[in-house]
């Protein structure tokens, strides 16, 4: 999983002493090296300790506390992101060398994993950007991304509740494939802007529908953004680690049945696209959120519809990245 070692060992051969820090300057490595780097980065908290970032070794694997290992790492991901040129390849270091002794490193069952990232900027969705999403509804393919927002406030955590509103009685699911920012950039080339991106994670993009669709004249921000109506996790995948980010299978279950099933092959505006769209009309900080879209099978579109209830449990899952659990109450 880890190939920083061989080529943090081209650029300066002391980085693989454990017997002193692991800070070294930030340009040690080039972005084509940065781009080879393949990291699963997590927030997490132990029983005896609170939050900070990690690196999970494979899906549903222990997690390696990078942190105690190099106090010069920030203990939360959007500084760990806003320092990115230093940060990944030195966490990608730290983590290569604990993972080969028993110091710092967690088994899953005695960590719970956090959202990624609680705390973005700028939290970014994308409507109507699956080919088969749009047959379902007899929708013309978009020729520009549709792009709107939620509120950071609705972000938890990949195994944590959703918060069914009393406003509402059409709550629906949707599954979808997230990126986070590493690099600040405004109109990036789309030929460039995978040299922005940290990685991809799993997002439940929970929706009340009538706010979204019949109420607030139709203005969709508010039927995105309750409390809790973005769970994220359970891990930000660096680009490296996948096989292609755009040609991953993507589902929902509800309650066990697939209700969502898909491929992110059917992805109408891909991530260099969007980046490019986007950074058009705003900065993009490290640390923001871009939720890219749902495949067909949503609840609001099935005859009868589908609305989530309390206990309800919704399974969120993109194929190499892992999957997020979310039961509904009240």
């Amino acid at each position: 999983m880890l190939l920083i070692g061989r080529l943090l060992s081209k650029t300066s051969p002391s980085l693989l002493t454990l017997n002193r820090p692991f800070l070294t300057p930030a340009s040690f490595l080039s972005y084509g090296a940065m781009a080879d780097v393949k990291l699963r980065l997590v927030q997490f908290e132990t029983a005896s300790s609170p939050q900070r970032v990690g690196v999970q070794l494979g899906d549903g694997g222990s997690v390696v506390d990078v942190c105690a290992a190099e106090p010069s790492l920030p203990r939360d991901m959007r500084s760990f992101l806003q320092g990115w040129d230093t940060n990944l390849p030195l966490a990608a270091k730290v983590a290569e060398a604990v993972s080969s002794s028993s110091d710092h490193i967690f088994a899953a069952a005695s960590c719970t994993l956090k959202a990624p990232i609680y705390d973005p900027q700028k939290l970014l969705c994308v409507g109507m950007n699956y080919v088969d999403h749009c047959k379902e509804q007899n929708y013309p393919v978009p020729q520009e991304p549709i792009i709107f927002s939620k509120f950071a406030s609705a972000i938890t955590e990949p195994n944590g509740a959703v918060i069914h509103p009393k406003e509402t009685d059409s709550l629906d699911y949707e599954v979808e494939l997230a990126f986070v920012i590493s690099r600040r950039g405004k109109h990036i080339k789309e030929s460039e802007a995978m040299s922005h991106v940290a990685g991809y994670t799993v997002a439940h993009d929970v929706s009340a529908r009538d706010w979204q669709m019949k109420k607030n004249g139709k203005q969709w921000l508010l039927g995105k953004t309750f409390d809790t109506f973005c769970p994220l996790g359970p891990a930000i995948v660096t680009p490296s680690s996948l096989s292609d980010p755009h040609k991953l299978g993507i589902r929902c279950r509800l309650n066990g049945e697939l209700v969502q099933n898909s491929n992110t092959e059917q992805l109408v505006h891909k991530t260099g696209a969007l980046v490019a769209f986007i950074s058009r009309f705003m900065t993009l900080e490290p640390g923001d959120v871009v939720l890219t879209g749902t495949p067909p099978g949503v609840g609001c579109f099935r005859d009868p519809p589908i609305w989530l209830k309390k206990g309800d449990v919704v399974e969120c899952e993109i194929d190499e990245i892992g999957k997020i659990t979310n039961t509904i109450i009240q």
